[in-house]
């Protein structure tokens, strides 16, 4: 009976490591499925990265803002141009821009002293007149009209304000000249009237502004240097004026335009 014990604990004994063996193999299987996990968390991971591309549609519209475009029509940004309307202005940038589903070309007009910003159609300058500076022979030209005697037609004042308004918004120096020289009132002439003043003012700005542009100086500089030459005019710069003035604009009238009778007696019987 002793023996029998023995061999069965024996057995047992030997039965036990077997067992034990059993299980670190098991260990062992398990073990290379454990790194798997950091690859599954890695492919999570990279998930967010795959949605940035979405993100870059967005921004293609500024590359399209960021076109630079330096000269258009024989203009270039940063030019000083004159625009009819609204005088002397610079080119601030040529930029291009989606209206209505078409693209157009625009130039961005800054007039400083009107606190105003224009966009004008690269395709229409020509339509709507906008120039170049004038050429320093014409600035010239300009301040010689300036000395000639006045030209005021012998008709009704609503009409001849209709043409000096035309000549302004010409875009015209020499024609704005004209207006400055004709509705110029110097100390000893009768005054104007409001609506000759504003004119003669809206005519002077004009004319100063692109004289001051071309040469370089200061507008108050380019207005006295338009009054110097105004008081050279044959009318201006003599003593006797007041007393021969109703005879002067009497001769002047007949020279100068002999058809304003005719038109003036035309107005009356209208």
């Amino acid at each position: 009976m002793p023996n029998k014990t023995a061999k069965s604990a024996a057995k047992a004994t030997v039965a036990k490591p077997a067992a034990a063996k059993a299980h670190p193999a098991k260990a062992h299987a398990a073990k290379p499925a454990a790194p798997k996990a950091p690859v599954a968390a890695a492919a999570h991971a990279k998930a967010p990265a795959a949605a940035k591309p979405a993100a870059k549609p967005a921004a293609a519209p500024k590359v399209e803002e960021k076109k630079v475009v330096t000269q258009r029509q024989g203009f270039k940004a940063n030019e000083f141009v004159v625009y009819p309307a609204h005088g002397v202005g610079q080119i601030l940038a040529i930029e291009e821009q989606e209206i209505a589903g078409a693209k157009l070309e625009l130039f961005v007009i800054n007039f400083i002293k009107d606190k105003m910003t224009l966009r004008v159609p690269t395709a229409k300058v020509a339509n709507v007149g906008m120039r170049k500076l004038s050429d320093p022979a014409l600035v010239k030209k300009a301040l010689e009209t300036l000395k000639g005697r006045a030209r005021v037609k012998r008709t009704m004042w609503s009409r001849r304000a209709q043409e000096y308004e035309a000549k302004i918004n010409s875009g015209d120096i020499v024609a704005i000249a004209e207006v400055v020289r004709d509705l110029y009132r110097s100390e000893s002439q009768p005054e104007q009237s409001y609506s000759e003043r504003q004119l003669y003012e809206a005519a002077l700005d004009r004319l100063s502004r692109e004289i001051a542009v071309v040469q370089h100086s200061t507008e108050t500089e380019a207005v006295k240097e338009i009054e110097a030459q105004l008081a050279k005019s044959p009318r201006r710069n003599a003593k006797a004026e007041a007393a021969e003035g109703e005879a002067d604009t009497d001769a002047e009238g007949d020279t100068d335009d002999t058809d304003g009778d005719d038109t003036t007696v035309a107005d009356e019987a209208a």
